[in-house]
């Protein structure tokens, strides 16, 4: 089977799907995996099965199991669900044969376009659920004038004397998030997250703001621009791509606005950096950030299907 030609017969599918998709990367001799082929009924797919691992004490190891063996794939033909059956159980022959069973700090990943369904049963077959959605909104610029205003509600660059106060906001968030199967605390989780505030705290432009209601900060917001955010501008097809990190308000002043007024100013920050698409990731079985995030503009552009442990 001609890989390069089941990839351009997926790119030409992606197309048709959704504009945001960058064209899909050439599996190569310089791929870093083992690239799989599979067919079936008239239909061919590629994948690149790959592995990553990052220490306990890492501060990626916050954000994803220890051990993450992943899938890129590339379908083609007139019936790709059934490539992708036979794709997904030859990586399952590939995983059964390198990994060690019941870890749970082990991952199967694969990263799927949200708006192409195509294999979502199979791999509902094979024991994965979709779990987290790198989500985007593209540009939509702000009048001049910036956001509406919310009644009691200021918002600010923080200062180092706010350091407690955010970290204890993206300790809760992660506390909150790590129920839904992605994020996992680990022991040095508020040592991490302390040093990584004091740094953004330290540069010279903000980066992370305080929301105040009526003077007491309740809410932070954290975001990344160009060249920071450089990591992530593989996933969409825009130029200037910005990355909303995290986001949270304290449990008191939910339902008040604060939320939404943090993320229009984020918007305003990403609109007076030339930002062409901001890129946040976000757990899909999450009740509060879910609609969140789509009532402010974003939209689903890649969904990651997760089995943990990674073989049963």
């Amino acid at each position: 089977m001609n890989v390069d030609a089941i990839a351009a017969e997926h790119a030409t599918r992606l197309r048709d799907v959704d504009p945001l998709l960058p064209a899909p990367a050439r599996f190569g001799p310089e791929s870093p995996g083992t690239v799989l082929t599979a067919a079936a009924a008239g239909s061919a797919a590629a994948g690149l099965a790959s592995f990553a691992e990052v220490a306990a004490d890492a501060r990626d190891a916050l954000w994803r199991p220890l051990i993450e063996h992943r899938l890129k794939v590339r379908l083609g033909g007139p019936d790709p669900a059934a490539a992708m059956e036979a794709l997904l159980a030859d990586w399952e022959t590939h995983l059964a044969e390198t990994v060690a069973s019941g870890d749970w700090d082990t991952a199967a990943v694969v990263p799927r376009p949200s708006r192409d369904s195509t294999g979502s049963a199979e791999l509902l077959r094979h024991g994965f659920a979709p779990a987290r959605v790198v989500a985007v909104r593209p540009a939509d610029r702000l009048a001049a004038a910036g956001p509406d205003t919310t009644p009691g509600v200021r918002i600010r660059p923080a200062e180092h004397d706010d350091l407690a106060t955010a970290v204890r906001l993206r300790l809760d968030l992660e506390r909150y998030d790590a129920q839904f199967g992605i994020v996992t605390l680990r022991a040095n989780a508020e040592q991490e997250v302390t040093a990584e505030l004091a740094e953004l705290l330290d540069a010279d432009e903000p980066t992370l703001w305080i929301a105040e209601l009526y003077g007491q900060p309740l809410g932070i917001v954290q975001v990344q621009l160009p060249p920071a955010s450089g990591w992530i501008e593989p996933l969409v097809a825009a130029d200037r791509v910005g990355y909303l990190t995290a986001l949270n308000v304290a449990g008191e002043a939910r339902s008040t606005g604060v939320g939404s007024a943090l993320a229009a100013h984020a918007h305003q920050v990403f609109d007076e950096a030339g930002i062409e698409a901001v890129l946040l990731h976000h757990a899909l079985a999450n009740p509060r950030s879910t609609p969140f995030w789509y009532a402010q503009g974003y939209r689903p552009l890649w969904t990651y299907w997760y089995r943990r442990p990674a073989v049963r």
